[in-house]
């Protein structure tokens, strides 16, 4: 088989590389995107029912910009940390330091300190602007990277003396005179100028930083456009798929790119509204559908458990919503059938993407009102892929293979890692990890992930991780994490451990549940041990050392029955 196109070529000068993405979204037009009604607000609170529209937005950027330029000195590739759940003024602190030609490293707020301190070291961080809910994690991993209490800013308003916050920043920044000139980048910079490091984790060691230039988010976006074709009448407006003035739920995580550059960028770049979610509930997020008629919802595979299986899911009316999208995990036929008929008037459809791709390079068809179930969708415009068996040779339709992708938005690398991206990043092909099945009608099936990696509710967990941090626990001689199938978050990790000979004879359930709290108390909640802790005599091992995780695989396979058997006969 050859290399697999896209139904759509992409223009690939159509694709602004001389700008910034703050200068994108805010100061320019572009063929591919739409009039915004009037009276459509780019942001709502979702608390208050709170719209923000561009004027106002742009103000707020402009004064923390110049906030952040006379009091911190913050400007060309200064790096700074955004460590929050979703906020209204999460895409003004973006946008704010992309004016000042500085990048943003995006951090998971549930993070540990050494979770955290570990991004902050790792990007040379020089500021840090932190949700008020994160701010103890905050000032002590700022304190262990050698970042001063003072360098340490609350996102929202809440008052903790000593520290500012982004609203008093804003406030004082449009007080006074501009302190900053904001630089207009030489044709082509855009394609190597940084604006996020985004974490992404690898198989061995800890996250990778993967290095997002300006002009990838800018091309996936619209790549978006220009497959949901948002700037052409191609059909009745009531059959369209995404329209000015339609209604997003903001839900997903915006330090995540699925959430960052499609639920954020995306939509507001596509004239529709965002309802900014600051902490998914299920129950949140149903009273959310009625509340402001949503029209568009980006999900991933827990969520649509939940509106499949929850009793709650019938006590709302979900008429309104139009689209419903998912990505950052594979979702089974099955699951898809069943969501298609709790809301049958809706669109349906998986995408597939990747943090080195930034983001989006599969998507369900236009013209389909469901994707084929179970697919990941079709290549997007300017994408290229190829199926890689594992002798070199290419695979053929039906045969299984690595997935290998090249697109306009592909990210510079890992940050300071050149071994790790020479692995990943191949003559502007980037190598996905995955193995995928292509149709003859070039729909793509994920089969399995041919990396070690654990996808737990769309985030990825290192086994190596976890591996290094249980080895260092008293108890424990060996250990090897593997992904144990769980219907609810994709996979949960299990832990395989063999105990030190003086605790073998140890209460094993106490044991067990010491070596879980060991894991909790120091790594980010979707890391825990919720697979569970099995002792094992030796971990299998190649004569080389190296693990046989496809063993500890299967077995995790056989305990996932012997679960289930046990719950069967105690009905």
């Amino acid at each position: 088989m050859s290399e697999i196109l896209p139904a759509r070529s992409m223009p690939l000068e159509i694709i602004p590389d001389d700008v910034t993405l703050a200068q994108f979204m805010l100061d320019r037009s572009h063929p591919y995107r739409p009039t915004r009604p009037a009276g459509v607000p780019w942001l709502i609170e979702e608390s208050t029912g709170r719209a923000v529209a561009l004027e106002e937005i742009r103000e707020r950027v402009f004064g923390l910009a110049n906030a952040l330029s006379f009091k911190y000195g913050i400007g060309e590739n200064d790096v700074v940390s955004l460590f929050s759940p979703n906020h209204m003024d999460y895409v003004v602190a973006v946008w704010a330091v992309h004016r000042l030609g500085g990048a943003l490293t995006l951090s998971n707020p549930a993070f540990m300190a050494d979770e955290l301190q570990h991004q902050l070291i790792e990007t040379k961080v020089k500021l840090v602007i932190a949700h008020s809910l994160s701010l103890e994690v905050a000032h002590t991993a700022a304190a262990l990277s050698g970042i001063s209490s003072d360098r340490v800013v609350i996102l929202d308003d809440a008052e903790k003396p000593g520290t500012l916050t982004v609203p008093s920043l804003i406030r004082e920044g449009l007080s006074q005179k501009a302190n900053f000139v904001e630089r207009r980048l030489a044709p082509g910079e855009g394609k190597t100028k940084i604006a996020f490091f985004c974490f992404s984790s690898g198989t061995t060691g800890k996250p990778k930083a993967v290095v997002i230039q300006h002009y990838a988010p800018i091309a996936n976006i619209l790549q978006l456009a220009l497959h949901f074709r948002i700037h052409e009448d191609y059909a009745p407006w009531d059959q369209r798929r995404n329209r000015p003035g339609d209604v997003h739920l903001a839900c997903l995580p915006f330090f995540h790119v699925y959430g960052l550059i499609f639920s954020v960028h995306y939509y507001i770049f596509a004239a529709m509204s965002l309802v900014v979610v600051p902490k998914f509930t299920f129950k949140g997020m149903l009273e959310g559908i009625v509340r402001y008629k949503i029209t568009h919802l980006a999900l991933v595979p827990p969520q649509i458990v939940l509106l499949c299986k929850s009793p709650e899911t019938k006590k709302y009316d979900l008429s309104s919503v139009r689209v419903a999208g998912f990505g950052a995990a594979p979702v089974s036929a099955e699951l898809t059938n069943q969501l298609i008929a709790v809301i049958p008037q809706a669109v349906t459809g998986q995408g597939f993407g990747m943090t080195e791709l930034a983001t989006l390079t599969l998507m369900f068809p236009l013209e389909a009102r469901h994707g084929i179930p179970g697919s990941a969708g079709r290549l997007m415009p300017g994408c290229v892929a190829k199926v890689v068996k594992s002798d070199g040779t290419l695979a053929k339709r039906g045969e299984p293979g690595e997935f290998v992708i090249k697109s306009p938005s592909v990210a510079l690398g890992y940050f300071n890692n050149p071994t790790a991206t020479a692995e990943t990043f191949v003559d502007g092909w980037v190598r996905s990890g995955d193995e995928v099945i292509v149709d003859e009608e070039d729909n793509f099936f994920i089969v399995d992930r041919l990396k070690e990696l654990i996808k737990v509710r769309g985030f990825q967990v290192a086994p190596a991780e976890l591996e290094a941090h249980l080895l260092a626990h008293p108890s424990v001689a060996d250990a090897c994490v593997v992904g144990l199938p769980d219907e609810y978050s994709g996979e949960v990790p299990l832990a395989f451990v063999v105990r030190q000979p003086k605790v073998a004879s140890a209460n094993p359930e106490d044991l067990r549940a010491e070596i879980k709290k060991y894991v909790a108390d120091t790594k980010v909640y979707y890391k825990h041990l919720v697979g569970g802790v099995e002792f094992v005599d030796e971990i299998p091992k190649t004569p080389s050392g190296k693990l046989l995780r496809r063993v500890l695989k299967t077995r995790a396979k056989e305990i996932l029955a012997e679960r289930a058997a046990a719950v069967h006969t105690k009905l």
